[in-house]
């Protein structure tokens, strides 16, 4: 093992720069939906339900499956020529949104998305930490974690204002092609990824494992190792794979039993969602479907995705498995970040349409108040958590980092009660600008941990698996439930605040996090061996 580097180029910086942007432009076609999301339910005639089976649902699955081959592929191959090409496919299918005249094509839009969004996170992040050295990486997620803000604001601002002025520049009906407000909308914010793509196929490519100083061979078949693994998780592909690997008895009996659970299980939540909150049949041309049926059979297919791909990486990389499965911190932040997604993601479908319900804004009014000062609070926080968690971890380590997601995580529920329950739109935004810069501080410190848990060479399929639990519950889960309870209730602030209850286990296993983190750091070769 050398001894790392710890110099900063030009070059690193100039990457950072770019995969942020990257990062921003996917939260910006990922979540320009929520802005538009009251335009969409007029002329689509669809609810909150069936908003948060688009806005993650059905973004989420493909955007969590494609994460694994994906992943894996940015561990062998370039992964600025992967982000790339990533870059320029969900631009295509942010601006086929805008071709949508029901809710299939747009359907298809948002999978497009989520398939070429599945590459930015763990690829760019793996890019960055061969640029970076280790005691700058909790500045490094600060300044992702702020892209991933000024995306989500930016949504919302051009999103708004572009819908807006759209729809007061052909009233009526005689818009060019008849695009309405938020189909033009679409196609402003697919050219910015299609801009950036040509930058990133330029910047170059680092060498992997030189800033830990573990030597890291090159894979000399990174396109098969890539489609193997999106073979092995794939419902029959997974179990013909098996069957090639001479899969045990006791392993076939821990699939099938397995599948079985989340078959049942899906179902009883299927039966429980429509007593609960019943909506129309969904029309896809030849067939329809009960939204609840798409949403519980959705997640059941990328929870069957998530058992078949521990199964793959069991028998095709055991030290892979080894690294992640024993290190119970790398374990306990997965679950801390599926969590707190549930949180993050069904809150953020739906602040547009809430300030518009309760406050009577209007969409552009929305977008540039609330845009403006989201973004804002969000980079600005980030930054200052990243820079303070470094900082702590190192005279705490270990401990430094996590306590401050520990406070963003254990504080924050407790302050939406206030904020949500704001009087008048000025009181919202005044007590969201504290509520929005203590939020932020989970993320740059509890990503910061995951991936010193694993090897240069794992961290993207590392990212690939977290991603993929991450996104099953939170993105998948969080906005369905909000856009149930409140199609169920009639009470959108209700259903927002309470998935603040999966605050109480956060804050138990981010205790833990901090015992354990610096002990199964140090492991790390250990566990490798």
């Amino acid at each position: 093992m050398e001894a790392p580097p710890r110099i900063i180029t030009p070059t690193a910086r100039y990457a950072l720069l770019l995969v942020a942007l990257t990062q921003a432009v996917s939260l910006l076609d990922r979540q320009i939906l929520a802005i538009l999301a009251p335009a969409i339910k007029a002329d689509l005639g669809v609810g909150d339900a069936e908003m948060g089976l688009l806005y993650g649902t059905v973004f989420g699955l493909f955007y969590a499956l494609f994460s694994l081959p994906l992943g894996r592929l940015a561990d062998g191959w370039s992964r600025v020529k992967l982000l790339s090409i990533s870059l320029a496919f969900w631009s295509g299918a942010t601006a086929f949104g805008a071709m949508a005249s029901g809710f299939a094509m747009l359907a298809v839009s948002r999978l497009g998305v989520g398939i070429g969004e599945a590459s930015s996170q763990p690829a760019g992040t793996s890019m960055l930490y061969d640029y970076w050295p280790k005691h700058r990486r909790g500045f490094v997620m600060a300044v992702l974690s702020s892209a991933i803000s000024l995306g989500i604001g930016g949504s919302l601002v051009l999103g708004g204002v572009a819908a807006a002025w759209w729809g007061n520049a052909y009233p009526g009906g005689t818009a060019p092609l008849g695009l309405k407000g938020w189909q033009f909308a679409f196609l402003v914010a697919s050219v910015p990824g299609f801009v950036l793509s040509l930058f990133m196929w330029r910047l170059q490519e680092p060498e992997r494992g030189a800033m830990d100083g573990i030597s890291t061979p090159p894979d000399p078949a990174p396109f098969r190792a890539s489609w193997n693994v999106f073979a092995a998780v794939l419902p029959v592909f997974s179990w013909l794979a098996m069957a090639r690997g001479k899969a045990s008895g006791a392993q076939w009996r821990r699939n099938l039993g397995l599948i079985g659970l989340i078959v049942a299980a899906m179902w009883g939540l299927y039966h429980l969602c429509s007593d609960f909150a019943p909506r129309p049949s969904l029309d896809f041309g030849v067939f329809s479907m009960s939204p609840h049926a798409l949403q519980w059979g959705v997640i059941g297919f990328g929870l069957i995705a998530l058992v078949n791909m521990v199964q793959n990486m069991v028998r095709t990389d055991p030290q892979a498995y080894r690294v992640i499965a024993k290190s119970p911190t790398l374990i306990m932040c997965m679950a801390v970040g599926s969590l707190q997604s549930v949180v993050n993601y069904g809150m953020m479908g739906f602040n547009p349409s809430f300030l518009m319900r309760t406050y009577g804004l209007s969409t552009q009014d929305t977008a540039l108040q609330f845009g403006l000062l989201s973004a804002a609070s969000g980079i600005f926080g980030h930054l200052i958590w990243g820079i303070l968690s470094d900082w702590l971890q190192l005279r705490l380590p270990g401990r430094g980092r996590a306590w401050v997601s520990l406070f963003a995580m254990g504080v924050s529920p407790v302050m939406a009660i206030w904020v949500y329950h704001a009087p008048d739109p000025t009181s919202f935004y005044l007590r969201f600008i504290p509520y929005s810069l203590i939020l932020t501080g989970w993320l740059p410190p509890l990503y910061a941990i995951m991936y010193e848990q694993v090897l240069p060479r794992m961290r993207a399929v590392m990212g690939s698996v977290y991603l993929l639990a991450a996104t099953i519950t939170g993105l998948g889960i969080g906005p369905y439930v909000v856009g149930v309870v409140s199609d169920g209730t009639g009470d959108l602030r209700f259903a927002m605040l309470s998935i603040n209850i999966v605050g109480a286990p956060i804050v138990l296993l981010m205790l833990a996090i901090a015992r354990r983190a610096h002990r199964d750091e140090t492991a790390l070769l250990e566990r490798a061996a």
